[in-house]
């Protein structure tokens, strides 16, 4: 098991270089925040769309089917057994429903097709109610988490930083931190991948001294997880003191004294186009997508 491949979280694709690392971070952000607001009283429809925008946008940037390919397959799988558990879920009303016709009495033709539900077999019973249940929270686990991890692939943490830097600037006129907010996310962002690979080595450490979990019994297996927490902590500690060292030895006293500007923020053409897709996007939104 290689954390470091198979989780998302803080990892940044540096080859090849695609059309969405070409983008200005700020602009990034936005449709990445539009992602995540745009599923508020939208209709299934929209939703499912948003899905099928977001394997759009991969194919077309032509990342590698192998980066993407784990990290979205086991996001698939839960989005799907999120979407069974919804559909066979009571719907909430707590109503017994019973048809608008008696079976047995006046022939009459039907005044339309509309069934409140969809398939009742017994105790597995799904109504309208409980599937657009379901394709809501499936859906939105999906898109919130792949378009953050989109985000992160095509994003490196020194331009995300920068660019949140740039856009909380006006907060400074309110005398908040906003550059020790900046360096603080940026060593956040650095320090996520030491924090896998710790857990990583501990984990294939322990493998190697082939425990037999069924002979300890679950007092003693708790301690051995105890343990293996404790030196995590003491492992990640022994990191963050050496990350401090190394910036102290280097010369850093603040963050306002000591900036280092790892990337120049500058909108070109194609980030003009990608801010003023933003615009026809909201109004599908707001006429076509709308619950």
């Amino acid at each position: 098991m290689d954390l470091l491949k198979s989780l998302p979280i803080g990892l940044y694709l540096e080859q090849p270089v695609t059309w969405l690392h070409k983008l200005d971070p700020r602009v990034k952000l936005a449709w990445l925040m539009t992602f995540l607001v745009v599923h508020m009283l939208a209709n299934p429809y929209w939703r499912l769309g948003m899905v099928v925008t977001l394997f759009l946008l991969t194919v077309s940037a032509k990342i590698p089917l192998r980066v993407w390919r784990q990290q979205a397959g086991w996001l698939i799988t839960l989005s799907v057994f999120v979407f069974i558990f919804a559909c066979f879920a009571p719907d909430g009303y707590g109503l017994d429903y019973q048809p608008r016709l008696p079976e047995h009495g006046l022939d009459l033709p039907p005044a339309s097709s509309y069934q409140y539900v969809l398939l009742d077999k017994g105790r597995f019973t799904i109504t309208r109610r409980s599937l657009d249940l379901a394709v809501r929270m499936s859906t939105l686990i999906f898109t919130l988490i792949y378009s953050t991890n989109l985000y992160l692939l095509t994003t490196a943490p020194e331009e995300i930083t920068a660019g949140l830097e740039d856009l909380m600037k006006p907060l400074r006129y309110f005398k908040l931190p906003i550059t020790e907010i900046a360096l603080t996310l940026t060593l956040s962002l650095r320090f996520i991948p030491l924090v896998l690979e710790e857990i990583q080595n501990l984990v294939r450490s322990i493998r190697t001294r082939a425990i037999d979990w069924k002979k300890l019994g679950i007092s003693r297996g708790l301690k051995v997880w105890l343990l293996v927490a404790e030196k995590l902590l003491e492992n990640l500690l022994r990191r963050a003191e050496q990350i401090a060292l190394a910036m102290d030895v280097r010369g850093f006293t603040g963050a306002n004294e000591h900036q280092v500007k790892w990337h120049q923020l500058r909108l070109r053409w194609r980030d003009w186009i990608a801010l003023a897709i933003l615009i026809p996007f909201w109004l599908a939104r707001i006429y076509i997508g709308s619950a």
